[in-house]
């Protein structure tokens, strides 16, 4: 019985202060209730973020403004709501500048009417990613603004891409929009571009399989330790190790002998990854690349030692 009248009076207790709170609210100054103006009211006007218009926002199709300038006008036009803004900010997904073409699909992906829907904004990004008789910048940058778009809908679209579009620039931007979509595609089509023939597409899909959720294809990263670039060789070492997978310590000791990999950044790659993997049996190979020649493969080693 202590216990309760403990708590009904604690109860009591809480709702006098939200009544009393509430009349205090009420019969405040209304200068004291001011709003922005007045909690600013000691700062520098031209230090404060003023949202922008509904003409600010359509003005940025103008072509007069900076690339920063865009930016700027879109991030504080994130709750501005008017339809007739939606083309001249749709028009900036395919703009020469990356950061231009990612704001522009983040302020329009928080907007349902006029984006979403038949004929909208959406549905046409989807035709435009999948139409081969468009440039391929074009079909690049649509994949790119799907994959900003954060719909599922056009995981189908960017898979198909990275799989099979016949330039190597819209497989390159497909396999970052499943990384910004955190989507591996319905059949694994991220692993099949870490085996594309194109250098900077397996770069960027090895870059990616470690970016997203849910990851099968371990296999082909595996593969492209013996890469015949020492890129691809360095990411996918460094993949491994994000991966933690135990499947390629056989390899990964390979790659940490001069002997057998030429480039020291490979091997760095190599020895830092086993460390992050901790199976016990590369020690003896990590332990040797205490003596390698480059110092930055010796400072992985004596890191790596530490976890096994």
């Amino acid at each position: 019985m202590k216990n309760i009248r403990t708590t009904l009076s604690a109860l009591l207790a809480g709702a006098t202060l939200l009544v009393t709170g509430a009349v205090i609210a009420d019969s405040a100054p209304k200068n004291v209730l001011g709003g922005r103006s007045k909690v600013y009211e000691n700062l520098d006007p031209l230090s404060l973020e003023d949202p922008t218009s509904a003409e600010g926002i359509r003005e940025v199709a103008s072509g007069n403004l900076a690339p920063t300038a865009i930016w700027e006008r879109l991030e504080h036009g994130e709750r501005v709501e008017c339809l007739d803004c939606i083309p001249a900010v749709s028009g900036l997904l395919y703009n020469s500048d990356q950061r231009t073409r990612e704001i522009s699909a983040w302020w329009l992906r928080r907007r349902m009417l006029g984006v979403f829907g038949p004929g909208q904004v959406y549905e046409t990004t989807l035709k435009t990613a999948a139409d081969q008789a468009v440039t391929e910048t074009k079909r690049a940058y649509a994949v790119e603004a799907l994959g900003e778009f954060l719909a599922a809908p056009g995981i189908p679209v960017i898979a198909k891409a990275v799989a099979s579009d016949p330039s190597a620039k819209v497989r390159k931007s497909a396999a970052y929009a499943l990384w910004r979509i955190n989507s591996q595609g319905p059949n694994g089509e991220l692993a099949t571009a870490i085996a594309d023939k194109d250098e900077d597409v397996r770069m960027e899909a090895l870059f990616a399989s470690t970016r997203i959720n849910v990851f099968t294809g371990v296999d082909a990263v595996v593969k492209r330790i013996s890469d015949p670039s020492a890129r691809v060789r360095k990411r996918s070492a460094e993949a491994l190790g994000t991966l933690r997978a135990k499947d390629a310590v056989a390899g990964l000791i390979a790659l940490t002998s001069p002997t057998t990999e030429p480039d020291s950044g490979v091997r760095a790659a190599a020895v830092s990854s086993l460390g992050k993997i901790g199976d016990g049996a590369a020690k003896a190979a990590v332990k040797a690349a205490e003596s390698d020649p480059d110092q930055f493969v010796r400072d992985a080693a004596a890191i790596a030692l530490r976890r096994l």
